[in-house]
């Protein structure tokens, strides 16, 4: 038996409708006028059930692409020392990989609409970051050089993060960001992982 949530939503979908609600909210009003009572009263449920989904309301956008970076994360720790080029290439693929259309695609295609412009490059900086660090420390695991790995990693982020943008506001539905992420790494050519 599923429980239900205020307004008869089953709670399976109560992260879904929250993430619609904002982005309707968002694009509506623009990101700074919309509240999280706002996108609580527009989805039906409770300021409650808002919190226990997301942190704030920009984790509304970025909450898919923070669990695919976590587990990326995960993944280059466990290479340690059997790090090459080609396995972290690989686990980067994969925080692309059947990536959909969702609430983050869209705020990057209309970041100007939603008023979104600053907070994205704010909090695409706190993921650059974060995926940087642990690709250089799968570099530094792997006998890279420090300056050498803290550029590999900053590179490689940037590669990720980058290839999200430019395929959202190209329109999500033209294309495969896995395309745009394989032809991003090909620029990186100069800076071999060994």
């Amino acid at each position: 038996m599923s429980s239900t949530g205020r307004a008869g939503r089953p709670k399976a979908s109560s992260r879904e409708t929250l993430a619609e609600a904002a982005c309707e909210l968002f694009l509506e009003r623009g990101y700074d006028a919309t509240s999280v009572a706002d996108i609580t009263q527009r989805a039906g449920v409770s300021r409650s059930s808002f919190f226990n989904y997301f942190a704030s309301k920009s984790d509304v956008l970025w909450s898919g692409v923070d669990e695919r970076i976590g587990h990326a994360i995960t993944s280059l720790e466990e290479l340690g020392r059997a790090a090459t080029g080609e396995s972290v290439r690989d686990i980067l693929l994969s925080v692309v990989h059947d990536f959909a259309p969702d609430p983050l695609a869209l705020a990057l295609r209309n970041a100007a609409a939603m008023g979104l412009e600053g907070e994205l490059v704010r909090d695409t900086g706190l993921r650059l970051a974060r995926l940087s660090a642990a690709m250089s420390r799968a570099a530094s695991s792997a006998g890279v050089d420090v300056i050498r790995a803290d550029i590999l990693g900053a590179a490689h982020a940037a590669a990720v993060l980058s290839s999200l943008r430019v395929w959202a506001e190209q329109g999500a539905g033209r294309g495969a960001p896995e395309t745009v992420l394989r032809e991003a790494l090909g620029t990186i050519h100069d800076l071999p992982w060994s």
